[in-house]
């Protein structure tokens, strides 16, 4: 088996979700936040960062795909979980893995802002703006990257290495 390329240990991921915890915590000191987490890629980082913010949060989950099973988004971007909490009382705060192609993150983001809660911001672990098709900036930001496959920590090949504990470049075996 060949070695991995690690992008970011598990001892670095565990700094930058605290930082960005710490952050939000001081950003919302006062608000009734709602995290929103998109799976499945984001619930390890979703895990981890709620943990990080010290305070009372509410938590729901959207199961979004525009992937299916591929490297490359498909573009069409398909609510296939959705939650049902009136959101006009609460301050939410959209959290995934990685924002890509930007599509899912910018359609999640138009269909809780109909939605009308008090407040809307976005969070992801890695950002990877080379590779927008849409534009979207995100609100909190762990990691910007460049145009990587990269698995773990959430993060997917097919089914896999979603419980690996850090972020590795990912190359199949037959590639050199």
């Amino acid at each position: 088996m060949r070695e991995r390329q690690i992008l970011f240990s598990r001892q670095q991921i565990e700094a930058k979700v605290k930082q960005l915890g710490e952050q939000i915590a001081r950003d919302y000191h006062d608000k009734n936040l709602l995290v929103v987490g998109l799976l499945k890629g984001s619930f390890v980082f979703v895990a981890d960062l709620m943990r990080a913010i010290d305070q009372k949060i509410v938590i729901e989950f959207m199961t979004t795909s525009s992937y299916h099973d591929a490297e490359d988004s498909t573009g069409r971007v398909e609510i296939v979980q959705d939650f049902s909490r009136d959101l006009r009382d609460f301050d939410v705060l959209i959290v995934d893995d990685i924002i890509d192609s930007g599509l899912t993150m910018k359609s999640v983001y138009e269909l809780i802002r109909s939605r009308h809660p008090r407040s809307l911001k976005t969070c992801a672990l890695l950002d990877k703006p080379s590779r927008r098709k849409v534009e979207f900036e995100c609100d909190y930001v762990g990691f910007t990257i460049e145009d990587l496959f990269i698995v773990g920590y959430g993060l997917n090949y097919g089914d896999y290495y979603r419980n690996v504990d850090h972020i590795f470049v990912f190359v199949e075996e037959n590639e050199k």
